[in-house]
């Protein structure tokens, strides 16, 4: 890794693509199924959704290599998927858009996770999700181990995407850590609730306010600065982690690095059109400004403005580079 971060903005967008970034944890697919609902069915009290248009797309930690790819960086996907159809389909998805899929173990034991979402007249009416939670076998864990540890040879930061599927437990996430750790490569975590306190020695963690209270069983308001400041203390007792970054909705970030201390960054006036994957860009951006020492402050205020710039368009898409390169130099991030 660089000594110091580079000094401008186009600098360091430049040097996001020299990146590489080992991704691990539970990849999906994310289907849809569009149509008309005119009637209900005579056999039950539900609409009959005739179809007019269906949609495969990369999810979970497959959503994040696609916004680490738009930002330059080359990612490595390490997961865990089915020998079945969903598999085939994740597979193609990722050849579609020229992602590496190396690092994927195929297992008959467990089916991939697919999440069907069923909509008509731009309304949800259902989701059906096929999948599994439960831990790896044995010899899952071990093909994942093994994968895992050929591609950290490659990687110049390390993002956990956890999803609570049983790709990731406890102690495969202090194992892989610790690796990690062993070879300089720093680690930067999404989490959720059932592996909220396995991370400890990660190098940056990324909870929302939602996973922060559920993680640690601790109750503020959401507007309550002096109770989120003394959760990422309790957080920090925990983990030991060098930097938390807590995203706050429509609050912007909180950023609370060992070497600053806290950090509040409001979020930009935009027009929200959609939430989703917003979390995923955050991580992305936040990870490849780790892998390049970024002062914290900077590396938050990026991640900010990234994730703000992806809510503005309808679905989960990944950040457009340029894009945001213009507005942080417009908003003088660094």
């Amino acid at each position: 890794m660089p000594a110091a971060s580079p000094a401008t903005l186009p600098d360091l967008f430049a040097a996001f693509n020299d990146l590489t970034v080992l991704i691990v944890g539970d990849v999906m697919v994310d289907a849809y199924v569009w149509g008309k609902a005119t009637r209900l069915s005579p056999e039950a009290p539900v609409p009959v959704v005739s179809v007019t248009r269906t949609e495969q797309r990369l999810g979970g930690a497959a959503n994040v290599a696609l916004n680490v790819q738009a930002l330059g960086a080359t990612p490595l996907l390490c997961a865990v998927i089915g020998a079945d159809a969903g598999g085939d389909q994740l597979l193609q998805l990722l050849h579609e858009r020229h992602l590496p899929a190396d690092g994927l173990v195929r297992s008959p034991e467990r089916p991939t996770t697919v999440k069907q979402r069923i909509l008509a007249h731009g309304q949800q009416l259902l989701r059906i999700d096929a999948e599994v939670e439960t831990d790896l076998s044995t010899t899952e864990d071990t093909a994942l181990t093994e994968a895992y540890e050929q591609l950290l040879d490659r990687a110049d930061v390390v993002i956990f995407e956890d999803y609570d599927k049983g790709v990731l437990n406890a102690e495969r996430i202090a194992q892989f850590i610790e690796l990690a750790r062993a070879k300089g490569v720093p680690t930067v975590v999404d989490p959720k609730k059932r592996n909220f306190l396995a991370y400890r020695g990660c190098t940056l963690f990324k909870p929302n306010l939602k996973e922060l209270r559920e993680g640690l069983k601790i109750e503020f308001a959401d507007a309550d600065n002096a109770g989120l400041e003394r959760a990422v203390q309790v957080l920090r007792g925990h983990l030991a982690p060098d930097m938390v970054l807590v995203t706050l909705s429509e609050r912007g970030v909180f950023c609370d690095a060992a070497s600053t201390g806290p950090v509040y960054l409001p979020a930009h006036v935009r027009a929200i059109s959609d939430v989703s994957g917003a979390g995923d860009t955050v991580i992305s951006i936040a990870a490849l400004c780790v892998a390049l020492n970024v002062a914290p402050a900077s590396m938050a205020a990026l991640a900010n403005l990234g994730g703000g710039l992806v809510c503005e368009q309808v679905g989960v898409v990944p950040i457009e580079k340029t894009l945001l390169l213009q507005e942080a130099e417009a908003a003088g991030v660094l």
